[in-house]
């Protein structure tokens, strides 16, 4: 064991399981707010535009999911992977992942925006409104140029937290973010460039931020190394390295796709309602996503810690750092439900101050608010059998709350009960998803071994530490 895994060993393993998860998941939380306050910004500042412009951001923001959920598939499966390799001391074999996870990200990334640039028209044209069109496409075109760099820069954020780094992975992001929001009013109205310029500040805010995080494993700030000489292994092991990491962050692409799926049902059964129903409903799905984005955030920093502890045999701290997580997440999210709640009719003036959007608007963000309280036992369960490689549960429970009980619902509601339906569907959906959650999260911690097992890395730390004793 050398000094860095040594380290690595003291933070993750001997560290109290609430501390570390606090520690990790703070500056995840600021780079999941700054992330959401930069699209915030686009929404923002789009928003003084006109309310179509509003409207199409959300219509665009679909697209642009589909390339975070490649990018959080292989950053997800390369990162739990990582972190269990890297406890087991293995750190040839994190390399590899890394690596491997890098390059199919963005081959992946290239032939996505290649079949976007192909049928974009077909696609803007499912869910926009005559007016909304132009405006949606001009941004689109810019977001499938950039999505390959947004695909690769998820991998490296997501492989920074699992080590631990968190930081790294937060200064990343928190860079990009904040020079988005300088670029958006510049772009935009000093140079005139209207909804064109905010689609620029959005791809070169990412570009800087994945040369930032690039730096991090170049520098060799992170205990993983990329090496581009593992790309000559024998093509069936590449193949099956990949297909080990696809597995492994399917449940991500899941429920990425989902929430992409979702936001175009959600733009096609509003569209009857007009430009104003559309525009309210992606503000307040703007709103939610920033409120949400704090128990994301939550349980990233819990991700690398269930990880590590599991992969180490360490089940009474896993349990420990699974409760002290959701207590945290519940706390967290109820404070901002009230927040939401009480002032929903100002938070979506600030993007658009038209009555029809705010009428719209306001019950639905209401209603989103009163289910996010319970929203924290869906995602730790998740998060939990993503981290620990229990793949075919987590599939199941990213699929809940964005797909298999939104979708049906933004269906089968507004026939009967009207705008109404569209409305209420998500805190629906979010109730449904936690209560299903609760019963897999039973049954896995009543079928954990009680007692902690002593492994080689145990011994290993050990040895180090009476050597440097010495």
């Amino acid at each position: 064991m050398n000094e860095d895994e040594a380290k690595q060993y003291k933070k993750m393993i001997l560290t109290p399981p609430g501390r570390l998860v606090f520690t990790l998941a703070v500056p995840t939380v600021i780079s999941m707010l700054i992330t959401m306050v930069y699209n915030l910004a686009d929404a923002y500042f789009v928003g003084k535009i006109n309310t179509s412009a509003s409207a199409a951001i959300g219509i665009v923001m679909s697209v642009q999911s589909v390339f975070q959920a490649f990018g959080f598939m292989y950053g997800q499966g390369s990162g739990s992977k990582i972190a269990r390799l890297l406890a087991a001391g293995k750190k040839d074999e994190a390399d590899k992942t890394l690596t491997l996870g890098i390059t199919a990200s963005l081959a992946s990334g290239l032939f996505l925006s290649l079949m976007g640039f192909v049928f974009l028209d077909v696609l803007i044209n499912s869910m926009a409104t005559p007016t909304i069109f132009p405006y949606a496409k001009t941004y689109a075109m810019y977001i499938l140029a950039s999505g390959p760099v947004l695909a690769v820069s998820c991998v490296l954020n997501n492989v920074l937290r699992y080590e631990g780094r968190a930081f790294f992975a937060m200064f990343g992001l928190v860079s990009g973010g904040l020079l988005n929001i300088v670029l958006d009013p510049i772009l935009m109205f000093n140079y005139g460039l209207e909804i064109k310029g905010a689609a620029i500040s959005t791809v070169v805010s990412q570009i800087v931020s994945l040369a930032i995080l690039l730096y991090m494993f170049l520098s060799h700030r992170a205990i993983s190394s990329i090496n581009f000489s593992y790309l000559k292994l024998p093509f069936p092991e590449i193949g099956k390295r990949v297909f080990e990491i696809i597995k492994t962050g399917f449940p991500s692409l899941l429920r990425q796709l989902c929430a992409t799926l979702s936001t175009m049902v959600l733009n096609g059964v509003s569209k009857p309602y007009g430009d104003a129903a559309i525009a309210a409903m992606t503000i307040d799905g703007r709103v939610l996503m920033f409120i949400g984005s704090t128990m994301i955030g939550v349980g990233q920093g819990f991700q690398p810690v269930s990880a590590f502890n599991y992969g180490s045999g360490k089940y009474k701290r896993l349990r420990k750092a699974c409760f002290a997580t959701w207590r945290a997440g519940t706390i967290l999210m109820t404070a901002l439900a009230v927040l939401g709640f009480v002032y929903s009719a100002d938070i979506i003036r600030v993007f658009r101050d038209d009555d029809m959007v705010v009428y719209y608007g306001i019950p639905a963000l209401r209603f989103m608010c009163i289910a996010v309280v319970v929203q924290p036992i869906s995602v730790v369960s998740n998060m939990l059998f993503q981290s620990i490689g229990e793949a075919r549960k987590a599939s199941i429970l990213s699929m809940l709350r964005s797909g298999l009980c939104y979708i049906p619902l933004l269906i089968i509601l507004p026939p009967f009960i009207g705008f109404l339906g569209i409305q209420c569907s998500q805190m629906c959906a979010d109730i449904l998803s936690s209560l299903i959650s609760v019963p897999f999260l039973i049954r896995f911690f009543s079928g954990l071994p009680k007692e902690d097992k002593h492994t080689e890395q145990d011994e290993k730390y050990e040895e180090f530490k009476r050597i440097n004793m010495l």
